[in-house]
């Protein structure tokens, strides 16, 4: 006979707790046993229970719970459960971390993270196949728009599976922010709606809420070259300026333009020339608000990085949205305020289609929700690539079933509010996919590529390579211990099939365009 201590411990999530029996069984190498225990699970709490089991179970491979319902399945948050048998130094741990509901029966491994064919009994083996089985029937593919990464099968928010769904404090922030941002949209709407704007200065009458101190700095200078320049390197879109090695093709100097030309050349030849294309928007149509027409350029700026390390822009071509008149419009600080601040805005316009479609939806969500759930189709629990990825996938594929269905859908809020909806944005989506490569998404790699290392002013490059390191040099050291070589990776059928469901199904094919590599293989 011996005696176990086990630990239970609840979420802190709202209705984490569960008013339904939780029946436990511990299961070791050398038998089972079922614990009479009257568990009813508290939101928050960790609840300690000792028992004597009547036979040694020997090392403890299993934890299985089964939660009972009466009148209503009332679904409860399990954290972890951890088991302390008669003689053993440390405390065994059976992570969960996810709800459990229905009438079934759920085993939870013990959480050492181990490769398939760590083991030499071949139970861990079996359940790594039935997780991943089961995992597979949850979580299914689905075809969102042709030419885009694959998504999760689900229509909205209330088709996905319960484990990622928002937790009830997130749903709450999340759907109290929407309203609170639409109800200020709409005072400030009434506010002006009987007075015109025939001053910039007018603008300031829909700027007022909560400020920060940088959104303040931002507004007092948006109209000034040097707070432009600042931007490319340190804004919101820092993901398009890099360093000139010759002057663009596209760009055209009319006849008389002779000493910009020689300018752009001498800063070329010093490698303080950078530039900024915008030519992905070229030829994408632009959307009907209203029955008004809107309008789309495809802006080509270059700069040049003075000693001081400020970035300031030297000539703005914007790319005419007319096809039958080719020639470009050419902008310089030079020119009246008005028309350089017109270009300027331009740009930052369409610097915003880029960043929000391009290097946010595209490459953050919906690259991030291929790997979701392949994770979650390829990797069992105890993997330890799994261990290291689940955290980072929180959340991401409710947010994207959310932003299908009220952002990026039809009749939704870029068709309504956007000069790039009503399908323009599926265009440009398409187009930055067929472009997309590994190294852009790595920051040594694509920093490198663009010309932007070793620029002290380059805030957002020192800051992305600092965090990469430290991300690296924490994966690194867990990677190691389970990866000795080239050879385990290849061997390992669990992550080579997660890398194949990544680029061949997640990311259709994505291996067979030149640039982007199957990850890991």
């Amino acid at each position: 006979m011996g005696r176990y201590r086990v630990c239970v411990a609840t979420g802190a999530w709202l209705f984490s707790g569960s008013h339904n029996r939780v029946q436990l069984w511990l299961v070791g190498e050398r038998g089972e046993a079922e614990l009479e225990l009257q568990l009813l699970p508290a939101r928050g709490q960790v609840e300690e229970f000792e028992h004597d089991v009547p036979q040694d179970l020997g090392p403890l491979q299993f934890v299985k719970l089964h939660k009972h319902r009466s009148l209503v399945d009332n679904a409860w948050f399990c954290d972890r459960i951890t088991v302390q048998g008669p003689g053993a130094l440390e405390e065994a741990a059976f992570p969960c971390y996810r709800w459990v509901q229905g009438e079934g029966v759920l085993t939870l491994p013990e959480g050492t993270a181990l490769l398939a064919g760590d083991n030499a009994s071949d139970v861990f083996q079996k359940h790594r196949e039935k997780e991943l089985k089961e995992r597979q029937q949850v979580y299914r593919w689905a075809t969102w728009k042709e030419g885009l990464p694959l998504t999760i099968a689900a229509g909205s928010e209330d088709d996905l599976p319960p484990n990622v769904r928002f937790h009830e404090k997130k749903r709450l922030d999340f759907e109290w922010t929407l309203k609170a941002g639409a109800l200020e949209m709409a005072l400030k709407r009434v506010y002006t709606l009987l007075s015109s704007w025939n001053h910039l200065e007018d603008f300031d009458q829909i700027f007022w809420g909560q400020k920060s101190s940088l959104a303040e700095k931002v507004h007092q200078r948006w109209q000034d070259d040097e707070l432009f320049g600042y931007q490319f390197l340190n804004g919101a879109n820092p993901m398009l300026l890099r360093r000139s090695t010759s002057l663009p093709s596209r760009l055209v100097l009319p006849l008389g333009m002779e000493e910009l030309r020689a300018q752009l050349e001498i800063e070329l030849q010093k490698g303080s020339l950078f530039e900024a294309d915008f030519i992905l928007l070229d030829g994408i149509p632009a959307n009907v608000i209203r029955e008004e027409q809107q309008y789309l350029a495809a802006p080509l700026v270059m700069l040049k990085m003075e000693p001081s390390g400020k970035l300031l822009p030297m000539v703005i071509q914007i790319q005419p949205p007319n096809p039958s008149s080719p020639t470009p419009s050419l902008f310089l600080p030079s020119d009246p305020p008005l028309a350089w601040l017109l270009a300027k805005s331009w740009v930052r316009s369409s610097d915003f289609q880029l960043h929000e479609l391009q290097y946010h939806l595209l490459n953050t969500h919906l690259v991030a929700e291929v790997i979701a759930v392949a994770t979650m189709r390829c990797l069992p629990g105890l993997h330890p690539v799994f261990k290291l990825l689940i955290p980072h996938t929180r959340y991401t594929i409710e947010i994207n079933t959310r932003g299908r269905g009220q952002l990026i859908s039809d009749e939704g809020v870029f068709d309504k509010g956007m000069s790039i909806g009503g399908g323009g944005h599926l265009q440009l989506m398409r187009r930055a996919m067929a472009q997309l490569t590994y190294r852009s998404l790595c920051p040594p790699d694509d920093l490198a590529d663009r010309g932007l290392l070793g620029i002290p002013s380059a805030l957002y490059a020192h800051d992305a390579l600092r965090l990469w390191e430290i991300i690296a040099r924490y994966v690194e050291g867990i990677i190691h211990l389970f990866y000795h070589g080239d050879d385990v990776v290849r061997g390992d059928p669990e992550l080579q099939a997660w890398c194949r469901e990544i680029t061949e199904v997640g990311l259709c094919q994505a291996q067979d365009r030149a640039g982007l590599v199957c990850l890991g293989a």
